[in-house]
């Protein structure tokens, strides 16, 4: 599961706008709002998760460790 803080990490390391994201997965740009606004995990169907961490490694992006401890992106190698 991915957390807000890694939704806006890998957003900030593309250079993408919430338009581009909400273009590039499919999620509704005031979900996108709403998702990066929370805390930790955000309140959202797994789908919707799945959905946006796809996007994000079709870029390039690599998402490390856990929501509990180390949660953080990269460039894949």
């Amino acid at each position: 599961m991915i957390t807000s803080a890694q939704i806006r990490a890998a957003r900030g390391m593309l250079e993408w706008t919430r338009s581009d994201l909400a273009e590039k997965s499919g999620v509704g740009f005031s979900s996108m709002q709403r998702l990066e606004s929370a805390n930790g995990v955000p309140g959202a169907q797994f789908k919707t998760l799945e959905a946006l961490k796809e996007a994000f490694e079709k870029a390039g992006i690599e998402f490390i460790g856990t929501p509990e401890s180390g949660a953080g992106v990269r460039w894949k190698a």
